[in-house]
């Protein structure tokens, strides 16, 4: 089974990217939806206990959090430390799962994937990237965010240029959806041909 780790800074297309694979048949395991799965069951107890103005209803208000880490950004390491085993461990399952199933390619959707160190996991690394210009205008274009909110989050993602440098594989999704979907198909068909999977074309 190749496990593709699927990354990239924010807004660069990264969800889209990984909704194309997942419309060739190839399971996707969303770091970022497992969270917030978690912020409704496993997490809530321990965030409660140390952040605890942050859990509404039983749940874990992700506005809160947000305000709480944008205040003291220090608490983005107990958060981590709380949410990254149990992400984890969500990971394994999925991993799990579709190796007994054997399942050919999977993909890793893992926004901090680098950052967190989680390459070393991974048969081949995908970077969805595009130009500053555009990512910044799909970002700013977002409800809720701000300038200085973007300038925070790229401040604890690693650089685009430094990413592409370290990718098995380049996805540009300047160019629109179509290119985008191209490219995802020449990357399972060239994983095809080296591991001698069935054609994904």
């Amino acid at each position: 089974m190749i496990v593709i780790g699927l990354t990239g800074s924010i807004g660069m297309g990264k969800s889209t990217t990984a909704g194309l694979f997942a419309d060739e048949g190839v399971p996707v395991n969303d770091a970022d939806k497992v969270v917030h799965d978690l912020y409704r069951n496993e997490a809530v107890k321990p965030i409660s206990e140390v952040f605890p103005n942050t859990v509404v209803g039983g749940v874990v208000d992700r506005q809160a959090l947000s305000q709480n880490l944008a205040k003291n950004p220090a608490n983005f390491k107990l958060l981590e430390e709380i949410v990254h085993p149990l992400v984890r461990d969500r990971e394994k399952g999925f991993l799990d799962h579709h190796h007994e199933q054997g399942t050919p390619v999977v993909v890793l959707d893992i926004p901090l994937l680098f950052e967190t160190g989680g390459e070393v996991r991974m048969d081949k690394i995908v970077v969805v990237s595009c130009a500053p210009e555009i990512q910044r205008q799909r970002v700013l274009s977002r409800p809720g965010m701000t300038q200085d909110k973007f300038e925070t989050i790229l401040a604890r993602q690693m650089p685009d240029a430094e990413k592409r440098a370290r990718a098995d594989y380049v996805i540009d999704t300047g160019q629109g959806i179509d290119s985008a979907r191209a490219q995802v198909r020449s990357i399972l068909n060239e994983l095809s041909k080296q591991s001698g999977l069935a054609n994904h074309a």
